[in-house]
C-alpha cells in the first residue's frame, strides 16, 4: 500500500470509525462509500476479511507502509509481554506520531512532513526518518530555526490534549517520552488480537 493521500472521509466510511479524528460528513453518512453504499447488502465477512481489515484500519490510522508494519511486527513478536499491546506501544514510540501526540503538528502526515523536512531534533541532532524509533528519555524537539514555523505555532495554540507517557515543555518548545504507553492509554480504536491473529497464519 502507497502512503494513501487521498480523500479521508471516505477512508472513514469504509471503516465505519473517525480514525483521522472528528468528521462532520462520517457523523451524517456512517453508510460505506460509494454510490450505492446505503443500499449495498455486504456479504458475511470471512475470519480473514475481518483480520485483514483491522490490520489496514491500523496502518491508514498510523501512515505506515505494508514493510515497516511488518517490521514493527516482528520487534513486537520478539519482545516479552503480549505481542499485540507490543505492537501499538512501539508503532506510538514513532517519531511522527510522537510530534502529533505533542500536539507540534495538526495530523500524523504534517509530523512526517515536519520531520523529512529537517525541523525535529532527538536529544539535540536532526533527525529526519519519520518511523525513528524513540525510547524512554528521549527529548524530542523542534529545531531553534524552526520554533516560531507557523504550522508549529498554530498546532500547539489548538492542541487540548495531553498523554501521561510524554511530558511537554512549552518554554523550549520541546517534548520527553517518558515510557511506552500501555494499552489502555492508547486511545485509538484497534482491535490488536486480530493482526496478531491475521501474521500468525
Amino acid at each position: 500500500m502507497a502512503r494513501y493521500i487521498g480523500p479521508k472521509t471516505k477512508i472513514a466510511r469504509r471503516f465505519g470509525d473517525s480514525i483521522y479524528g472528528a468528521d462532520k460528513v462520517l457523523e451524517k453518512r456512517n453508510t460505506p462509500p460509494g454510490q450505492h453504499g446505503q443500499n449495498r447488502k455486504r456479504k458475511k465477512q470471512s475470519e480473514y476479511g475481518i483480520q485483514l481489515q483491522e490490520k489496514q484500519k491500523a496502518k491508514y490510522t498510523y501512515g505506515i507502509l505494508e514493510k515497516q508494519f511488518r517490521n514493527i511486527f516482528e520487534k513486537a513478536s520478539s519482545r516479552k509481554g503480549i505481542t499485540g499491546e507490543n505492537l501499538l506501544m512501539l508503532i506510538e514510540s514513532r517519531l511522527d506520531n510522537t510530534i502529533f501526540r505533542l500536539g507540534m503538528a495538526p495530523t500524523r502526515a504534517a509530523a512526517r512532513q515536519l520531520v523529512s523536512h529537517r525541523h525535529i531534533t532527538v536529544n539535540g541532532k536532526m533527525v529526519n526518518i519519520p518511523s525513528y524509533l524513540l525510547v524512554p528519555g528521549d527529548v524530542v524537539a523542534a529545531r531553534e530555526k524552526s520554533k516560531n514555523l507557523e504550522v508549529i505555532s498554530d498546532s500547539l495554540a489548538s492542541n487540548k490534549k495531553s498523554f501521561s507517557w510524554l511530558e511537554w515543555n512549552g518554554e523550549k518548545v520541546e517534548g520527553k517520552f517518558l515510557n511506552y504507553p500501555t494499552r489502555e492509554e492508547i486511545p485509538e480504536n484497534i482491535k490488536e488480537n486480530l493482526i496478531v491473529e491475521l501474521y500468525s497464519k
